[in-house]
């Protein structure tokens, strides 16, 4: 099943900018669409990969760790807070 694409990206380029990537994507047989979206996606998606990964060293992952398997603690009033009407109308 084809995808319909709808949607556009509008860019600023400098001649030079937009005549190298239409040199590329023609030598490569391709638009520049077709040449340009999957290297801005791929870009894009490791972007927000390195932007939600957890990133630490062995030391700090143990003491998360540890600090998670910790037994959990009751929390004074948490039980009367949930069950207490919502201040939220449906």
């Amino acid at each position: 099943m084809a995808l319909t694409k709808s949607d556009r990206i509008e860019l600023r380029l400098t001649r030079e900018q937009k005549t190298e990537i239409e040199q590329a994507a023609a030598i490569s047989g391709r638009s520049v669409t077709d040449f340009s979206v999957p290297l801005l996606v791929k870009e894009a998606e490791q972007i927000i990969r390195v932007e939600r990964d957890l990133h630490m060293s062995k030391k700090s992952w143990d003491a998360f760790n540890e600090i998670l398997d910790r037994p959990a603690k009751p929390v004074s009033g948490l039980a009367d807070l949930l069950k207490r009407p919502s201040v939220f109308e449906y």
